[in-house]
């Protein structure tokens, strides 16, 4: 008795993305597209270590696409992210801390007023909330070492604040799956304005509460 053979059943295939002329969702995709490269998770390092200290390359996107793609790996994206994240502080402390007038002033311009005075009366308080928000992490870790705060609170308070950050960001990706990639892709232009307006928010808030 001969067994019979059933046809395969093709896996469904990703639909190809619409092209687009937007210049923010061509860097998302570009940066989504890693998630499919055998070195995928060397440039979530690689992008999370320069966000840190040199020019911004989002990695919360990249770590989403490589999430949604082994989500039992989440956690561990997080963990490569936060890990990267503060190895780069380190080399933007050191711009601030030798290298200001050479380097420092020209990748995050004068510290304002208000975010010096904040930094050298609450560094580890201020370092540790804003690791977290929406705010250009370089700007804390130049401005940490053009301060000359230590060192040691600058790595301590952003390992819990970008801890925070990017294991939120891993549960989402779990628990959530591929829904929270076919929301960015569906309403980027909204998540787009949703992110700048939380990042205005975060600026408003520092303006009037770091004057108290």
């Amino acid at each position: 008795m001969t067994a019979r053979l059933e046809p395969a059943v093709a896996a469904p295939t990703e639909q190809p993305l619409a092209p687009t002329r937007n210049p923010l969702k061509r860097l998302y995709r570009w940066v989504l597209s890693w998630a499919h490269h055998p070195l995928g998770t060397w440039a979530l390092a690689v992008f999370a270590f320069l966000d840190s200290a040199i020019f911004p390359v989002p990695p919360l996107f990249l770590q989403v696409a490589l999430s949604l793609e082994k989500p039992k790996r989440s956690w561990w994206y997080a963990f490569v992210d936060t890990a990267a994240s503060v190895a780069g502080a380190v080399v933007g402390y050191y711009i601030g801390f030798a290298l200001w007038e050479a380097v420092g002033i020209k990748i995050i311009g004068e510290l304002k007023p208000d975010v010096r005075a904040s930094i050298e009366t609450s560094a580890f308080r201020f370092i540790l909330v804003y690791s977290f928000l929406p705010f250009p992490y370089k700007v804390i870790t130049i401005g940490s070492g053009f301060l000359h705060v230590p060192l040691a609170t600058l790595l301590v308070a952003s390992t819990v604040g970008r801890s925070l950050r990017f294991f939120s960001l891993a549960a989402l990706c779990f628990f959530l799956g591929q829904r929270v990639r076919d929301f960015i892709e569906k309403y980027f232009n909204w998540v787009c304005l949703g992110i700048g307006l939380l990042v205005a928010t975060v600026l408003l808030v520092m303006k009037v509460f770091l004057r108290q």
